[in-house]
């Protein structure tokens, strides 16, 4: 038997895009599913002028998706007055959260929760391809759907969503490159767990930004991610400064020129990641030095990194779970941004470099990475360069199966 779908989805100021979801969901392929909308905003915004219309607009939505009379639709209003979030719990942390902890308590424990957005668009196989993943790896614990942004015809537009999606498929394909267990990118659009793993790991922890980041971590820390679903998802390129970071925030910085929090992290780098991660095995006879070492003294306030960890670990195995769990997928992050400054090439210059170096890219790629200016090459051969990332990282994906 099919397990039971049911989808967890936050919404604020989405009632333009909330038509073509619901299209999307009653367009899914012989799957039985219930999505629960966390409608929300804070409270006090009813008061205040300049956010006014976003609470008319969630109220737009509330109203449009009780008027669809579906049994398999169900609302929870952290919208209207006196129902919204008070304090400093609010923001799409907290509403994702709210709409998977509704839907864990209505699922068994072998039916699956999903994450989706409003502004995201999902092909008709999509919760099929979501069902088919996890059959095939049905010891994992989660999974991080492939993504793809389509492209607006504005160039503005265009051009920042490319340079930030060419960023995180440069992270995404070095992290395969390594091997490393956190190869995956998390977006809050595209995750799925089986509900006794959402159980088992807490369910996730409310943030302003990035929960999506920081639950598939935490789904990772328990088990194995799937990153070879069938099919891509669709999210929305726009502008938003809904959340404090992420894809709306980080379009709004590079339209103003600001890419400095999104480089082009250096191949070397990862290296260095991979080096460390190397040097598992033998630090659990005893230290020895490793290239991470000095910054994770500096995370640890000059306490000792690797010594508690062997001293809690039975087994090498057991160390090296530990290790994993210490130099995480924040870690890791944290470990790039603040080396990034040791590596001079311009961000042109470092793609170039990584993909040249590890890609058959062809001559006519050849040439527009050797020629590559972020902020004059045309959007079209941006896309070309996303385009060819896309394919290499889908291949990986494949090749992987999980991480």
């Amino acid at each position: 038997m099919r397990p039971k779908v049911y989808i967890a989805i936050p919404v604020l100021n989405e009632f333009d895009n909330l038509p073509g979801l619901i299209d999307d969901l009653n367009a899914q392929q012989v799957v039985t599913w219930e999505a629960v909308f966390c409608i929300n905003q804070p409270d006090e915004w009813w008061g205040n002028s300049e956010k006014r219309a976003l609470c008319e607009n969630n109220q737009a939505s509330i109203k449009w998706l009780t008027a669809l009379d579906q049994e398999n639709i169900h609302i929870i209003d952290k919208s209207s007055p006196g129902k919204g979030w008070i304090g400093k719990n609010h923001g799409v942390g907290w509403a994702r959260k709210t709409a998977m902890d509704a839907v864990s308590v209505k699922a068994e424990n072998d039916d699956l929760i999903l994450s989706m957005d409003a502004d995201t668009r999902y092909p008709p196989e999509y919760l099929t391809s979501v069902i088919e993943a996890f059959n095939r790896h049905k010891t994992a614990s989660g999974m991080s759907a492939p993504y793809y942004h389509p492209l607006t015809g504005d160039e503005v537009t265009d051009r920042c969503i490319l340079r930030y999606e060419i960023y995180m498929r440069n992270y995404a394909l070095n992290m395969f490159l390594i091997n490393n267990p956190y190869a995956f990118s998390a977006i809050g659009s595209g995750m799925a767990c089986k509900a006794a793993d959402y159980r088992k790991v807490g369910g996730m922890t409310p943030k302003m930004s990035g929960e999506d980041f920081y639950f598939v971590q935490k789904l990772r820390k328990s088990g194995n991610i799937i990153v070879d679903s069938n099919t891509y998802i669709y999210p929305a390129s726009r502008f938003s400064d809904r959340v404090y970071f992420g894809t709306g925030p980080a379009m709004i910085k590079g339209r103003a020129g600001n890419w400095e929090s999104y480089p082009i992290y250096h191949n070397d780098a990862f290296q260095l990641i991979k080096q460390t991660y190397d040097a598992f095995d033998s630090l659990f006879i005893e230290d020895i030095p490793s290239p991470m070492d000095t910054f994770l003294s500096s995370v640890t306030r000059g306490e000792p990194v690797w010594q508690p960890l062997r001293e809690n670990s039975a087994t090498a195995d057991n160390f090296k779970k530990a290790c994993m769990q210490r130099v995480d997928a924040l870690r890791i992050l944290q470990f790039l941004k603040e080396t990034n400054a040791d590596y001079p090439l311009r961000n042109e210059q470092r793609l170039n470099a990584f993909l040249s170096g590890q890609f058959e890219s062809g001559k006519d790629l050849n040439q527009i990475l050797t020629d590559l200016d972020f902020e004059k090459t045309s959007v079209g051969d941006l896309n070309m360069i996303r385009n060819f990332m896309a394919q290499q990282e889908l291949k990986l994906q494949k090749e992987k199966g999980v991480v």
